[in-house]
């Protein structure tokens, strides 16, 4: 079974907002993208929109299987 993706679109931002999220999500550890999600999960939750997360991939290497 296909793992679920991430929904890509075109997103153009003023060069200083764009900075200030980069620096935002470097503090953060985070990528940018990452980091614009974080902040439009916060203010959708600030307007009383919930969003359930996606289930997403488990990253990393598998469990070993006991024989």
């Amino acid at each position: 079974m296909a793992a679920p993706t991430k929904k890509a679109f075109a997103l153009r931002l003023d060069p200083a907002l764009y900075a200030a999220i980069e620096r935002m999500a470097a503090a953060e550890l985070r990528s940018a993208n990452a980091e614009i999600e974080v902040l439009l999960r916060e203010a959708l939750g600030r307007r009383g929109v919930s969003v359930k997360q996606s289930d997403a991939p488990k990253r990393g290497r598998p469990p070993k299987e006991e024989n």
